[in-house]
């Protein structure tokens, strides 16, 4: 599989001694799962938007410091061609900013969240089983981190997985489109990294409590499966 990876963000060159950019983590992630998997980056935040869904066989985006209503060009050509995806049917998995920009894109609602930041090792507790979630679970322990979260779905989505913090983290559009609010190619290291910079804007309780779940066990490599063979059924599906 070829698989286009919308990078909506870069790793600040301080913090990539610890797992490179996202490009890194999610090869590291997803050729676990498929090692096979050919990983083709575009800098979406650097103004590479694809110009065709049929460059790849999949998609996936990535996380992003920015918000997915902030006024700014490359977020607009971004949401464009997720709704070219759409339109053709291409499968595509969107984590956290990919998540939200699914949504938004498609005509659902994202907003600050009135609890504030989800930060640390959470639980998302599944709602649907697919037989893309192979092997099943009913619930998956992730790392988070956002302060944004989708509060609307777009009126053809289901909703798939939710959280005590992100009601609304994992949904699916049809059979060919996923996204997932948590962080499963971020290593606890990294996510330590990011604690430590933002206690400020997080809150030093919040904060200790985050770093303090970062001993719970992660279920990165069941949700890497989970992505591979949902975007792999979807390319099937035509």
């Amino acid at each position: 599989m070829r698989l286009g990876l919308l990078e909506c963000d870069h790793v600040d060159d301080r913090n990539k001694d610890v797992a490179g950019d996202y490009r890194d983590m999610f090869a590291a992630l997803l050729t676990r799962a498929a090692s096979d998997l050919e990983l083709l980056p575009y800098d979406v935040v650097g103004g590479e938007v694809p110009s065709s869904p049929d460059e790849c066989d999949g998609w996936l985006a990535t996380g992003s410091r920015r918000s997915v209503f902030d006024d700014v060009e490359w977020i607009e050509r971004a949401s464009a061609f997720v709704r070219d995806l759409h339109n053709a049917q291409a499968p595509y998995v969107g984590v956290c900013f990919g998540h939200q920009l699914l949504a938004r894109s498609l005509g659902g609602h994202v907003e600050r969240s009135p609890r504030g930041w989800g930060a640390g090792a959470l639980r998302l507790r599944v709602r649907e089983t697919a037989a893309w979630m192979r092997p099943p679970e009913r619930d998956v322990d992730l790392l988070f981190m956002h302060q944004d979260q989708v509060t609307q779905l777009p009126e053809s989505a289901v909703l798939v997985g939710t959280s005590d913090h992100c009601p609304l983290a994992m949904f699916r559009v049809g059979t060919t489109m996923l996204g997932i609010q948590a962080h499963p190619e971020f290593d606890p290291r990294y996510l330590e990294r990011l604690l430590r910079e933002r206690v400020g804007r997080i809150g030093r309780e919040q904060t200790n409590e985050a770093r303090a779940s970062l001993d719970t066990p992660l279920d990165n490599d069941i949700v890497a499966h989970w992505v591979v063979r949902f975007l792999d059924d979807g390319s099937r599906d035509d």
